[in-house]
């Protein structure tokens, strides 16, 4: 069976190798995945379908596995867990103490 590589641009937790980004000071990190041809096939034939690259199948799939554990994938994301966050220790707060009613 023979194995085809490509590299995919990645977040920094894939630090192989950084390459600095033509736009921006943000960088790009690269990582070199392996497919058996049968796979890399399909997945040339989906990007082709979805007239897109398979660099872009690879974003989208890493950040459905990163949403699928709960790790934001952009400042966007971020924002939203971390007011969630800080919303539900004062939502349990106020239904775990009942009111008191004074007894006449």
């Amino acid at each position: 069976m023979t194995t085809r590589y490509y590299w995919f641009r990645a977040g920094t937790i894939f630090a192989d190798h950084i390459e600095s980004a033509s736009r921006g000071s943000r960088q790009r990190v690269r990582k070199l995945i392996a497919f058996d041809e049968e796979t890399f096939d399909k997945l040339k034939q989906l990007a082709r379908d979805r007239m897109g690259t398979i660099q872009e199948l690879a974003d989208e799939a890493f950040a459905d596995l990163l949403r699928k554990h709960g790790i934001p994938v952009d400042l966007k994301d971020a924002l939203r867990k971390s007011a969630s966050l800080s919303k539900t220790p004062a939502q349990d707060n106020a239904r775990s103490s009942p009111s008191r009613k004074s007894k006449s």
